[in-house]
């Protein structure tokens, strides 16, 4: 059989279009690898109106559903009265339901195969945490877990603002990660692919890796456009894409660009993105007399924020804890300079070409960091279009850390290739570069 159209089983528990960020994963896995080969996913009941909506299942793909829900339901209910408007930790005690349905993508697995089903490899895209072990090396197939992006500890000097998600359930993560190691056999024939420095840390040092981003960007819709023209006079255009919670820095954001205004300097700020906090930084920025200059316009589609990047003259994600950073790599695509905090993923996505890092320990350091990094950007805007212009020149070629989704698939071919020539996988622990 042609090795590029050799069958490969995706069990991917999140997947799905629009459905958040982790879905979003899985859901690329399974269309795009489904143009290039047959694929078998296994996924989640709960994802299947979004994905039929989507008019999966592909011409030579299959799709097995497992349902999980009279586990998940219930932790789901316990979690929300227990922890509520705390969407963190909602996530994390609501989806310990993963390891029944791991357990049952196993033995859907085997009922496949006794019914004439063969692959060449298992590919395990998410969960992308450590701490969401498997079952499925059991097939006695080449197994590929990840990219996982996971591992992150918390910031110093913001313990408040950790406070409100419940971060200290982090520390069970722990005993998933126990959990899983003895759910796992390592094999010479499996590899885990690894987005971030944290989670290379978090993985036993003889477990074989690979470093490869999480996420991705579609070059045919994150498209280089030159920064809209301005003096250092004009209104700056200042961009958030993001979910409403509280480690996501919207506050000092808010308060950063209320002395700017007060200043004299113009400013208008779009925040894209829902969550607990809309409401509450809606009426911060009320407060601070700034409302007529910020944009909140809830969650948007994936497929309208290449036009809101386009439209900005800055990407600010003030996020004190963020393990990955897609919407980075998408500002930097479209050709936008990016203003981020030092910490987790935007620490290896940016460089002083193509943006600025803030480090601060307190959210006073931080609101003042935001306020000089954004009046430099207003009085020196064609440095800060040099910078996004070399944004998009790095995003838009290729890259062993794999910043384009095909260019992705393209890396995870050649592993499916090598394991079904049983080959022996390279050695891939000293491979670090970094993104810049």
């Amino acid at each position: 059989m042609n090795p590029s159209k050799s069958p490969i089983l995706l069990v991917a528990y999140q997947c799905g279009p629009d459905m958040g960020s982790v879905s979003q994963i899985g859901w690329e896995w399974y269309q795009r690898m489904a143009k290039r080969r047959p694929v078998t996913l296994i996924t989640h009941s709960r994802n299947r109106t979004a994905i039929e909506a989507a008019g999966a299942p592909f011409k030579g793909s299959q799709i097995e559903y497992i349902n999980t829900e009279w586990l998940a339901g219930p932790l789901y209910r316990t979690a929300s009265y227990l922890f509520p408007g705390k969407e963190h930790a909602i996530f994390l005690l609501s989806s310990v339901d993963y390891y029944l349905f791991d357990f049952l993508a196993l033995r859907r697995s085997r009922l496949l195969r006794k019914q004439g089903a063969r692959w060449v490899a298992v590919h395990v895209p998410t969960p992308v945490s450590s701490a969401a072990g498997t079952r499925l090396h059991q097939l006695g197939l080449p197994l590929i877990r990840g990219p996982l992006n996971c591992g992150l500890g918390n910031p110093i000097g913001f313990d408040e603002v950790l406070q409100q998600e419940s971060q200290w359930l982090n520390h069970g993560r722990r005993l998933g990660q126990w959990f899983s190691a003895r759910l796992e056999k390592s094999s010479h024939q499996q590899i885990t692919l690894t987005a971030t420095a944290a989670t290379r840390a978090t993985l036993p040092p003889k477990q074989r890796t690979r470093p490869l981003l999480e996420n991705g960007i579609d070059h045919l819709k994150f498209t280089a456009h030159p920064v809209p023209e301005r003096s250092s006079s004009d209104v700056l255009n200042v961009l958030f894409v993001g979910r409403m919670l509280p480690v996501k820095g919207v506050n000092y954001l808010l308060q950063a660009c209320a002395q700017l205004i007060k200043a004299g300097y113009p400013i208008d700020l779009t925040l894209v993105g829902d969550g607990v906090k809309r409401s509450v930084w809606e009426a911060e920025a009320a407060e601070l007399g700034i409302g007529q200059h910020c944009h909140f316009t809830g969650r948007a589609p994936l497929a309208d924020v290449p036009l809101l990047m386009q439209q900005c003259h800055v990407f600010c994600l003030p996020s004190i804890r963020e393990s990955g950073g897609a919407v980075i790599l998408e500002a930097m695509a479209c050709g936008r300079p990016v203003i981020a905090y030092r910490f987790g993923g935007p620490a290896e996505l940016l460089s002083k070409e193509t943006g600025i890092l803030l480090d601060a320990h307190s959210g006073t350091e931080l609101t003042a960091q935001l306020k000089t990094t954004l009046l430099d950007c207003h009085c020196r805007p064609a440095h800060w279009a040099a910078m996004g212009a070399r944004a998009a020149q790095i995003l838009h070629q290729p890259h062993p850390m794999g910043f384009d989704w095909e260019h992705k698939l393209d890396i995870v071919e050649q592993l499916y290739a090598q394991m079904q020539g049983y080959e022996g996988l390279p050695s891939c622990h000293n491979l670090r570069e970094r993104y810049h």
